[in-house]
């Protein structure tokens, strides 16, 4: 779930995972939303979050986009944690492809334990001490590894690789190729390649990268071909997306 940015009203705060859990979790993330409720525009980046809003207790799961989510932004805190790419499914015990595009509350996942984790939430004091919880949680969960495959099948989708030769490299036929990758990231290794370049780019752009030299860094045929899957991906301009609140 990315940041956006964020007018001088709000807060977004990111910081590492804490080590014990950084074998499930790339970090974990914190939104103060002041003001009026608004929409937002929440755009592709290979990632599943789980996440919980203070003031509404309400405890929900970000699943893998495909495309732009225009999520409503009402005041209060929002806490989350975010899973390493592809490791979504040993911390939620569900393929990663049956959260695509999708907003899940937690209790349709974990059942009567979600609802108990939103009781030690609605109790922690702190945005430091709800992250703890949510990583502890995360990790009491966890019934099964990751799939071994994944650093792998991310080195080769981050590298360009074509789907056969990414099928070659992990030993697998390209039909159990995506299976995998459905089960690990929510998309085939095609829509993977893309997410992850539109996820550079974006990064890029925002570090205030020049979108031609963008778009060549990120590994697009030209400024054009950029433009393109911004539109596709997070259906705005870039300079729309870059802009926007």
């Amino acid at each position: 779930m990315g940041a956006g940015t964020l007018p001088d009203v709000d807060r977004y705060l990111e910081r590492p995972a804490p080590d014990t859990a950084r074998r499930l979790l790339t970090c974990v993330w914190s939104r103060r939303v002041a003001g009026e409720a608004r929409a937002c525009r929440i755009v592709p980046d290979a990632c599943v979050d789980i996440i919980w809003h203070r003031e509404s207790g309400q405890l929900f799961v970000a699943g893998p986009d495909t495309r732009a989510h225009v999520s409503r932004l009402t005041p209060g805190e929002l806490v989350g944690v975010r899973f390493r790419t592809g490791y979504a499914p040993a911390g939620l015990g569900v393929p990663a492809d049956t959260l695509r595009d999708e907003r899940v509350d937690l209790a349709e996942l974990w059942s009567g334990r979600a609802g108990r984790l939103a009781d030690t939430l609605a109790a922690t004091g702190s945005t430091a001490a709800a992250q703890a919880v949510l990583g502890d949680a995360v990790l009491a969960s966890a019934r099964a590894a990751p799939d071994p495959a994944v650093p792998a099948l991310l080195m080769l989708a981050r590298d360009g690789a074509r789907v056969g030769d990414m099928a070659d490299a992990i030993g697998l036929t390209e039909r159990q190729l995506h299976r995998r990758c459905l089960a690990a990231f929510g998309y085939g290794a095609k829509v993977l390649q893309r997410v992850l370049r539109f996820d550079r780019a974006m990064r890029l752009a925002r570090g205030g990268g020049e979108l031609a030299d963008v778009a060549y860094r990120a590994g697009y045929a030209d400024q054009a071909h950029l433009s393109r899957e911004v539109r596709t991906l997070a259906g705005v301009t870039p300079t729309q997306l870059l802009t926007a609140a």
